[in-house]
């Protein structure tokens, strides 16, 4: 089996693959100081739970440190397994019309590649995470741009270190627009006013693309706001796995 792991800067989420179908996936902690040694145990120990024998490896980060020992891992561990990191140079079969490709992160570069795999442009995937990423996709499947604005958690602890009378809460859907106390007014602000975010700026980025085929949801937290995000159309937590996947597949 083709096994994925994509390391985002809070999580990072794995799965295995037989040919297109989706077998098993697990999400854990990126820990940027966890050793090669140590995500060998870990990683080993995941696959033997689930009787898993991986015959190729395929991954993506936008954490260097994570990325370097995931490297040693994979180079002690697994040295007779083939491995695919996505970084420059490697095929992915994108477009990337902006101004510094080099500059563009590689799980924005598989996003778009499933998404237009998957759904055609022109599109939009929203990663709702510890940023929120919009990646912008034409309709020929370039990959256009986007924006980035500060993730639900970032922004919410930042209110509460910065205000003394306020405090972390569970990112929930309030009862009410209205709150009538301190967490139901933070729950308040996080639900309907990142909702609110996405839909701003996706209804923006449609009036300069046109008509849209799909706006694809995926990210961690993505489940906290997508029933109030009016112009979400799909909802595909694995986007980055399987952009690795079709990555893997135009290499191998």
């Amino acid at each position: 089996m083709l096994l994925c792991i994509d390391i985002g800067n809070t999580n990072t989420v794995l799965a295995t693959f037989d040919g297109g179908t989706l077998v098993h996936s697990w999400r854990i902690k990126t820990d940027a100081q966890s050793t090669a040694d140590e995500l060998g145990l870990l990683y080993r120990g995941l696959l033997a739970a689930d009787n898993v024998e991986i015959t190729a490896v395929a991954a993506c980060s936008t954490v260097p440190a994570a990325l370097r020992s995931l490297r040693t891992m994979l180079a002690r561990y697994y040295r007779s397994v083939p491995t695919l990191i996505v970084e420059p140079g490697v095929r992915t079969g994108v477009p990337l019309a902006i101004e510094n490709p080099k500059e563009v992160g590689p799980d924005r570069v598989v996003n778009t590649l499933a998404a237009y795999t998957l759904y055609g442009g022109p599109s939009i995937v929203v990663d709702i995470g510890t940023t929120n990423t919009f990646d912008v996709i034409s309709e020929r499947g370039e990959f256009l741009g986007g924006a980035f604005t500060p993730g639900i958690e970032i922004s919410f602890d930042a209110l509460a270190a910065r205000a003394a009378q306020l405090r972390k809460v569970e990112p929930a859907k309030p009862r009410s627009v209205i709150g009538k106390n301190t967490v139901e007014c933070l729950q308040s602000g996080m639900y309907f006013g990142y909702a609110g975010l996405v839909d701003r700026i996706v209804g923006q980025m449609a009036e300069e693309l046109g008509p849209l085929r799909a706006v694809i949801a995926t990210g961690g937290l993505a489940p906290v706001v997508l029933d109030e995000c009016r112009t979400v159309t799909h909802h595909e937590p694995m986007i980055t796995l399987i952009g690795l996947r079709l990555v893997y597949e135009r290499n191998s």
